[in-house]
């Protein structure tokens, strides 16, 4: 029977966030925010595995973490790379020793503090259909293209057309992790994202539209806008 594996990639050192930990593992209300993630993820009838991708010094703290959660989910912790494409190798490493190739596979960065959970099966019944999804918010306001040197306006680009891409993007587990294991890891570097890879080796990539707010925490301020705003909103 086919199953569906979430891939949390975490590990991220935070150096843009400025503070002593990465902000994965700063706490709101005692706990902190990536067990926020996992938990709702462990709720979600769709998801049947569980893998955590986060930096080497950070797996001992993260594995006895989760174990505390007490998850429905199996799950595994894995240390990431020096770079985001090789962390994602890891996971998908990692994610082979109980996924198939006909399963689907979720990536979601726990830079997004948020899980669409009303969206989730649409996700995986997009991919199955098509290939690969990703989670993307529409766009109301209007959307200007820019001289990148001169900063300013040259076009208008029409919202129907742009989304900002959310987490998680989907893909079939086979067909990703062969491109992640057959690829040289400078040629994997090139690519921002898993779904930006997708593309590249023409993987149709169908958008599930999102109403959650596609928050992404990068630096503090953002933090703040997650404690004071989000929280409880997202969970």
């Amino acid at each position: 029977m086919a199953k569906t594996t979430l891939l949390l990639m975490m590990g991220g050192s935070g150096t843009r966030f400025g503070a002593d930990i990465p902000k994965q593992f700063v706490e709101v209300n005692g706990k902190p925010v990536f067990s926020y993630i996992v938990e709702k993820y462990d709720a979600i009838k769709a998801v049947d595995n569980i893998v955590i991708v986060c930096h080497e010094s950070w797996v001992d703290f993260t594995r006895d973490w989760v174990r505390s959660l007490g998850l429905a989910c199996p799950f595994v912790v894995t240390a990431g790379g020096a770079s985001r494409s090789e962390s994602v190798k890891n996971g998908l490493t990692a994610a082979a020793a109980t996924a198939g190739p006909d399963d689907v596979i979720l990536i979601h960065d726990a830079t997004h503090p948020y899980v669409d959970e009303e969206n989730m099966q649409a996700m995986v019944d997009a991919t199955r259909q098509y290939g690969g999804a990703t989670l993307g918010e529409c766009q109301y306001d209007t959307v200007y293209r820019i001289n990148p040197d001169t900063k300013m306006l040259e076009a208008v680009i029409p919202r129907e057309a742009v989304v900002s891409g959310a987490s998680p993007e989907a893909f079939m587990f086979g067909t990703i992790y062969d491109i992640y294991t057959s690829t040289p890891l400078e040629d994997l570097d090139k690519f921002t994202s898993a779904g930006a890879l997708a593309l590249a080796h023409n993987i149709p990539m169908k958008v599930v539209p999102t109403n959650l707010i596609n928050l992404k925490i990068t630096y503090k301020h953002d933090m703040d806008v997650f404690r004071k705003l989000f929280h409880d909103y997202y969970f």
